[in-house]
């Protein structure tokens, strides 16, 4: 089939307006997309964020849990989520929130393990050194430092969950694989290029979001410098000189 001929298909299938109407409009279906990756990003985090800051904290035993964590990615999310289907679980969207959960944990955890453990000795010390117990140090100095990458892990953990989730369509789940699903079943080809045009948009939206969210994790000082302050610094230091 020409290429050409499928992305007018697409074109046309997403001009549809019956398309982004009714329970199966693009609306509906992306805010089912959306709530199943928020679903799924939450617990990841609420295991992987406490476990890694405690682990990143404590110093021990959490490089042999991290490797254990990057282990489980090389589970196919696939098959958790057929046998996840196969259980009292059930078909629909609840097998692929937790199949989701458990392929964003790793990234999750690794990042806030990383984090913490990154965070100079010195400034622990000197933390200690001002009277901080170790959860008010914690609290106060280390988690704030290691923001930066935690931010980093739930960015690369929220993109990598809605690339995902489409897969709840071949368990009978929504979202926005359900187009991409029935289009190969039904050899329409356009709504499959269409599907995967959605899918992929969302993506690069919610990049768009978390990156502007871990700029605002980070602390100012820890911000990278843009080109206009650097230029400013530099004709000051002429000025100066």
């Amino acid at each position: 089939m020409n290429d050409d001929n499928i992305v007018g298909q697409a074109l046309v299938w997403l001009n549809d307006p019956l398309n982004w109407q009714g329970p199966d409009g693009i609306p509906v279906r992306t805010l089912e997309h959306l709530t199943m990756s928020a679903l799924a990003v939450l617990l990841a985090t609420a295991v992987a964020l406490p476990l890694g800051i405690w682990l990143g904290h404590r110093g021990r035993g959490g490089a042999l849990t991290v490797v254990a964590a990057n282990t489980s990615r090389a589970l196919p999310t696939f098959a958790l989520l057929l046998i996840f289907a196969s259980t009292a679980i059930g078909f629909g969207n609840r097998p692929t929130v937790l199949a989701a959960a458990i392929f964003a944990i790793p990234v999750i955890l690794t990042n806030t393990y990383a984090g913490l453990r990154d965070v100079d000795q010195d400034v622990r010390e000197a933390a200690r050194g001002m009277g901080m117990s170790g959860r008010r140090s914690l609290a106060l100095v280390e988690i704030p430092l290691a923001l930066p990458l935690i931010g980093a892990g739930l960015r690369t953990a929220v993109v990598q969950v809605i690339a995902t989730v489409p897969l709840a369509a071949l368990v009978g789940g929504g979202g926005l694989g359900t187009y991409i699903i029935t289009g190969l079943a039904t050899r329409r080809f356009g709504e499959v290029l269409a599907g995967g045009v959605l899918v992929a948009g969302l993506c690069l939206g919610a990049e768009g979001v978390m990156a502007g969210l871990q700029h605002l994790m980070t602390p100012r000082p820890m911000r990278p410098v843009g080109r206009r302050p650097r230029r400013a610094a530099a004709r000051v230091a002429r000025a100066q000189s």
